[in-house]
């Protein structure tokens, strides 16, 4: 089959070994500082805003370390420049543009430079652009680039691609403040956000149906092909959230729901069910081919797959529930130890449901621990003198 120009696009260049090194030395800062927050929070030093927890002592440290990582890539993406780009590398240009600036505003200035609400304003634009500016472009372009490939199919439509994408730039900044109706931020930012929210809907209809008309192409490949199967749930679920994300920021339904255990179950749905769902289709995708040797086990695999999308599907289900009835009690004003009450037997639906999420998420750690047990073996095998043409 003759490979598609559009698909086996150029990212990036044979990396030089500064830039290695640079990636190496950013790898062991990361997971540095992720160690040092874990325990400077454990230890009771924590930053009081609203996901900006890390401690202010690490602030310019994950800044820099930021920084540099968007060096690092955008260095070769610059120089093929006079190359057409994919798709893909202009949501991943966009991602490491916009996210040492989103980091910045949330983590510096409600700290030192805005106090009260004008604090709480830009907080409310750091949690949203986190999601809508650093995790979304990178997952779509992740698929955009994934899908065709595992497919061996051309996406549906570059253009179609590029309007989801100038819509996700203009759009989503200004969704911010529909995490914050009915505060003291200014009516009229809180009326913009909602229609901005509405708005995004252009990025999620052009991005939704790009990906089911590329799977359209071949449907049979959602019985054979793993990723694919992965992509089209986690697309369905991102369509899903954002169809509640377009009704759950309107004021009439943030009268009933703000606070409850929905706005759980809908971050708990696109962060798993989606983005998380897309990154395991290129791990069932990569792995394999880093490591030279077949996934040990489909059947696991499949396991990992159904115990993830019903786990899943069950805790969205249960917390939307929970959350309707949480608010129709406050609503009328019963005392809060009602709603305790009757929330029981959701959150033990909703712990169940974990429990089934984490049996498939054991699955998969086993599988990939067999997988590179076997490329251990198929290495040891070929390095034996006589018994290259053993492992076939």
């Amino acid at each position: 089959m003759k490979e598609n120009p559009i698909v086996l696009f150029w990212i990036l260049p044979t990396p030089q070994r500064e830039r290695s090194l640079l990636a190496y030395l950013l790898f062991w800062v990361y997971n540095a500082l992720v160690v040092g927050a874990v325990l400077l929070i454990l230890g009771g030093h924590t930053q009081g805003l609203e996901w900006a927890e890390t401690p202010k002592i690490l602030d310019p440290f994950i800044a820099i370390g930021v920084v540099g990582l968007v060096i690092n890539f955008l260095v070769p993406i610059w120089k093929a420049r006079e190359n057409p780009l994919y798709v893909s590398l202009w949501y991943i240009v966009a991602a490491l543009i916009w996210t040492p600036l989103v980091y910045v505003m949330g983590n510096f200035l409600p700290e030192y430079v805005f106090a009260g609400t004008s604090g709480a304003a830009i907080s409310s634009m750091y949690i949203h652009d986190l999601v809508g500016l650093f995790v979304t472009p990178l997952g779509i372009a992740a698929v955009y680039y994934l899908l065709p490939v595992v497919m061996r199919v051309p996406l549906y439509s570059h253009a179609l691609s590029i309007i989801g994408f100038w819509g996700l730039a203009f759009f989503y900044p200004l969704n911010s403040a529909h995490h914050y109706l009915y505060s003291p931020i200014p009516m009229w930012a809180q009326y913009a956000s909602i229609v901005a929210s509405i708005g995004v809907h252009v990025v999620v209809y052009t991005v939704v149906f790009n990906i089911i008309a590329t799977v359209a192409s071949d449907w049979k490949q959602l019985q054979t092909n793993l990723p694919v199967r992965f992509i089209f749930v986690g697309t369905i679920a991102y369509l899903i959230t954002c169809l509640q994300c377009a009704i759950q920021v309107t004021l009439s339904a943030q009268a009933i729901i703000h606070f409850t255990d929905w706005v759980v179950g809908h971050a708990h749905f696109v962060l798993f069910g989606t983005f998380t769902f897309w990154v395991t289709a290129w791990i069932y995708w990569l792995l394999p081919r880093i490591w030279g040797v077949q996934i040990y086990s489909m059947s696991l695999a499949r396991w990992h797959f159904w115990l993830s999308t019903i786990g899943i599907a069950i805790m969205q289900v249960d917390l939307l529930a929970a959350g309707v009835m949480q608010g129709m009690l406050w609503k009328s004003l019963a005392p809060f130890m009602d709603s305790v009450r009757a929330s029981v037997p959701f959150w033990w639906t909703r712990t169940l449901a974990g429990i089934v999420i984490l049996v498939g998420e054991a699955c998969l750690l086993v599988n990939l621990y067999l997988t590179w047990k076997e490329k251990k073996a198929a290495a040891k095998t070929a390095a034996v003198p006589g018994t290259e043409g053993a492992i076939a």
